[in-house]
């Protein structure tokens, strides 16, 4: 299987697919990750934050998706932009898909737990729904450090009691990814969609 790795670049957040309000009325979705949602190496409108946006509207649901996900993002840069984002955009639900980068340098399994718990303790205490989104590491970390990082987003949903998406790319397969073997190409972003939405549909009242 396929591993994804992220870039370190500085990169601007992407365009909001959905209008910024300044109550929860708007019904906004904040996304907040890494490049896996912020579209790295495809066309934004291809994205899975993009379908996501466009399924809410098919099925009427009266969300907006807001998008502040930056490749390369770690949960220390997370943790410092929470607030501002939170603010500026005032969702009733976040998504929060971070962690990975933090898991492929290393950093230790406590520092990538209280930076996570941070985001997910500013996001409840701002109103919103959270929905963690769970990823994997290859297995060269070392199976003590894989399995840490493992068990940290069920720990997490538990403790703060939230709701988890164990891996966002389940059901990506091996041949789903862009030439440079990291980051799944346009074809798997309907895949990642609609594991993102199997979790999400259960705040969506």
């Amino acid at each position: 299987m396929k591993f994804i790795l992220f870039i370190a670049a500085l990169c601007l957040p992407l365009n909001s697919f959905g209008q910024t309000s300044n109550n929860h009325a708007a019904k906004n979705i904040l996304v907040f990750g890494d490049s896996l949602s912020a579209g790295y190496g495809i066309a934004i409108e291809k994205s899975w934050v993009n379908l996501l946006q466009q399924e809410l509207i098919r099925i009427q649901s009266g969300f907006g998706v807001v998008n502040t996900s930056i490749s390369g993002e770690t949960t220390t840069g997370g943790r410092q932009r929470i607030a501002k984002v939170l603010k500026q955009h005032i969702p009733a639900i976040v998504i929060i898909e971070l962690g990975a980068n933090d898991g492929l340098r290393g950093v230790p399994i406590k520092d990538i737990e209280a930076n996570l718990g941070y985001i997910i303790e500013r996001s409840l205490r701002s109103g919103a729904k959270v929905l963690l989104v769970g990823m994997k590491l290859p297995p060269n970390y070392g199976k003590s450090y894989i399995t840490g990082f493992g068990d940290l987003y069920p720990h997490l949903a538990r403790k703060y009691r939230t709701l988890l998406l164990p891996f966002l790319l389940e059901g990506v397969t091996a041949d789903q990814f862009q030439p440079d073997n990291l980051h799944p190409v346009a074809a798997a972003q309907q895949r990642i969609m609609l594991n993102v939405l199997q979790e999400l549909k259960h705040l969506l009242h």
